[in-house]
């Protein structure tokens, strides 16, 4: 019995934390009230983070992992709202997309921000994800785009070693039960690793 309470407890502060150990769990309840009469469903999911380290300068992971990326160039978007082209829109997105088939949407220096608190860290947060990869997945369950594109923090610890982190797609996406989201999912899994990987080298 000692065991087992040890064990719900243990699952409860993994709960809590946002880390899983295996799998996805997911758990919520339906209709319930909130202010102004609108129902509103709850879920509580549990998400495999992913942390790696590395002696490699900040400085040097930071350029090796932009060099994988290509640029997204927001017109595209506004082309498709307008009715244009769907298939030269496809073949401009494609041609944005860097070595690692992922490009750059967005990066925020939260190191800087940082310093408002007085602190002096490292820590740039980016935005990154191919909108064609996205598409396999908001075409068959739009809640999908919660999640794209991905984030990944790159970061400098107290020792002085560079930090990877990111939350594994198929963990996060894995969420709405659909095997086709799921099999994209296992995708980004694998690229994300390789693009990591890569900046570690």
């Amino acid at each position: 019995m000692a065991i087992q309470g040890r064990w719900k407890h243990l699952v409860g502060t993994i709960m809590l934390a946002g880390i899983v150990l295996a799998g996805v769990l997911v758990c919520g309840r339906s209709g319930v009230q909130r202010p102004g009469g609108n129902p509103m469903n709850d879920s509580r999911i549990l998400v495999e983070h992913v942390r790696q380290t590395s002696n490699k300068p900040f400085e040097d992971v930071t350029t090796a992992f932009e060099r994988q990326l290509g640029r997204f160039d927001q017109d595209v978007y506004k082309a498709l709202a307008a009715g244009g082209d769907a298939e030269g829109a496809k073949a401009k997105i494609e041609a944005m997309a860097g070595t690692s088939g992922f490009m750059l949407f967005a990066t925020h220096n939260h190191g800087a921000l940082l310093r408002l608190a007085g602190q002096k860290r490292k820590a740039v947060q980016y935005v990154v994800g191919n909108p064609l990869f996205a598409f396999q997945m908001t075409q068959h369950d739009i809640r999908a785009s919660l999640y794209a594109p991905l984030r990944v923090l790159i970061s400098e610890n107290e020792e002085g070693k560079t930090c990877v982190e990111y939350d594994k797609p198929s963990s996060l996406f894995g969420q709405f039960g659909n095997n086709r989201i799921s099999s994209t999912a296992a995708m980004l899994d694998r690229k994300l690793d390789a693009l990591v990987a890569a900046a570690f080298e």
